[in-house]
């Protein structure tokens, strides 16, 4: 039998087992690798230790059952959590925000049973997509440099940064950091949607975050992004060599398009903005990852 189904066992065994008490030893039995091999495996794997999976998991069926309507102490309770605060502050950890805020965007969609085969189709480098955490953010203002093409032009680069080339060798980015001197560090790559649908033109900025426009010079991009709900989507963790990181983000997006939107009871929200959002995590050569904000509005009936 081969790695990846050996470990597929263990996968399958926290789905079984998530109201049940599970130790990263018993999952190693299962694994047949010692604990200290079954824990570096799973990191490559998955992204992320043991026992913070199996607490995403189980949050991830918790929401399913807010959205029942079930109280949510009992929820808490089938999970293994002792306190209604416990269960909060794991929560929040994941889903920044509280069980009582995030009944609103609950999907009574249980998640499925994770599946390495399937998942690799669409990652290129080690890592499982887990369903993502959903944000409502105010609008705010962009300042930063457009490139104007068309969906037919660029549909193979769509979510991968290969633009960053350009502006990196022009020194673009350095400059909008030394003119704008944004208060939060961190880069927007924003698509903004086509207003001629048939030639399917659209502009993609790469920008940062300031209150007002004053700074900005004649060659530069402003513009509003309006408030939306996002479905919030973290890339797995990988490296710059060999573009992995690229291919990861590339790999999220089809799994975004392909895989979730048709079974999420969610479709893409009209004349809002979808964006990458490039923080102080993928600075890092090794283990990089960034966050995809995915404009939402629940399918109607």
């Amino acid at each position: 039998m081969s790695y990846m189904m050996c470990f597929q066992r263990s996968i399958d065994y926290i789905e079984e087992h998530l109201k049940e008490k599970i130790t990263v030893e018993e999952l190693a039995r299962i694994s047949g690798f010692s604990t200290y091999h079954f824990y570096r495996l799973f990191y490559i794997y998955v992204g992320m230790p043991p026992m913070d999976y199996v607490r995403k998991r189980r949050l991830a069926y918790a929401v399913a059952e807010l959205f029942q309507g079930k109280r949510i102490i009992d929820i808490a309770m089938d999970y293994g959590f002792e306190t209604h605060a416990g269960f909060g502050k794991a929560f929040r950890k994941v889903y920044g925000c509280s069980p009582e805020q995030y009944r609103m965007h609950a999907s009574e969609r249980i998640p499925s049973n994770v599946n390495l085969r399937a998942y690799h189709k669409f990652l290129n480098v080690g890592g499982i997509i887990l369903d993502p955490t959903f944000s409502t953010k105010p609008s705010f203002s962009i300042i930063g440099y457009p490139l104007h093409t068309t969906v037919e032009e660029d549909y193979q680069k769509r979510g991968i940064p290969a633009l960053w080339d350009y502006f990196n060798v022009e020194g673009l980015e350095a400059n909008l950091y030394e003119q704008i001197k944004p208060k939060e560090h961190g880069e927007y790559c924003l698509c903004y949607p086509p207003k001629d649908l048939e030639a399917g033109s659209f502009t993609y900025v790469i920008g940062v975050k300031d209150e007002y426009f004053e700074k900005a010079t004649q060659d530069m991009f402003t513009s509003f992004v309006p408030e939306a709900t996002y479905a919030v989507f973290t890339t797995p963790p990988a490296n710059y060599e060999d573009h992995g990181f690229a291919q990861a983000i590339a790999g999220t997006w089809r799994y975004i398009f392909e895989e979730w939107f048709p079974n999420s009871g969610y479709e893409f929200a009209p004349d809002k903005v979808d964006f990458e959002f490039y923080d102080e995590r993928c600075h890092s050569q090794i283990g990089a990852v960034m966050n995809i904000y995915i404009p939402v509005v629940k399918c109607h009936p």
